[in-house]
């Protein structure tokens, strides 16, 4: 089951065979129903998450109770409540598994303690850090001047998978538009 995540490590520069194999022992295989809630709202977060087969995602619900998307994750990549991980505070969001997944799990000691003991882990996590900072930054100064239309080319050209892979009403809370200017926005492209 952690053939995707060896994969991606055996990628790396630096790692060697018996590295790899010390970070992949830290991983635990788990299995979540479709629409699963990983973590709750109000938990504090105490594994990241990397994704074999499946998909997730990270969202709020305003005081009305609309959602409002933050992130997908599929395949290959790693996901998790991430400023809960770091700063063991609650969540204030949950992680949802969209589909039946595949997911490894490490542990919050275990994760710190590689990127501390192996350059190449590390070397992984900053580059986490940097996408999920650089994507956030894209996505919010990026939609403040967009319309709808130049939201969805947005998606196109930087999340591909996204309009694929998951529903309409999720794609528009992520995007902030209504699902039904979605779906004729797509109808046009």
């Amino acid at each position: 089951m952690k053939r995707t995540l060896k994969d991606k490590l055996k990628n790396c520069i630096g790692a060697s065979d018996m590295a790899i194999e010390e970070v992949l022992a830290c991983f635990k295989p788990v299995k979540t129903k479709r629409n699963q809630i990983i973590i709750d709202f109000e938990e504090t977060c105490k594994y990241y998450y990397f994704i074999e087969k499946g998909s997730l995602r990270l969202y709020t619900l305003n005081v009305e109770g609309k959602e409002s998307s933050r992130y997908f994750g599929f395949e290959g990549n790693f996901c998790t409540a991430l400023p809960s991980f770091i700063d063991q505070q609650p969540a204030m969001e949950y992680l949802q598994s969209l589909e039946k997944c595949d997911l490894l799990a490490i542990s919050r000691a275990d994760f710190f303690k590689m990127v501390d003991k192996h350059g190449f882990f590390a070397r992984i996590y900053l580059e986490i850090l940097e996408l999920g900072f650089i994507t956030a930054q894209k996505r919010i100064y990026g939609f403040q001047g967009f319309d709808a239309m130049e939201k969805v080319k947005w998606v196109i050209n930087n999340q591909p998978k996204l309009l694929l892979r998951i529903s309409n009403k999720m794609a528009a809370s992520y995007l902030g538009i209504s699902p039904s200017t979605l779906s004729r926005i797509k109808a046009k492209l």
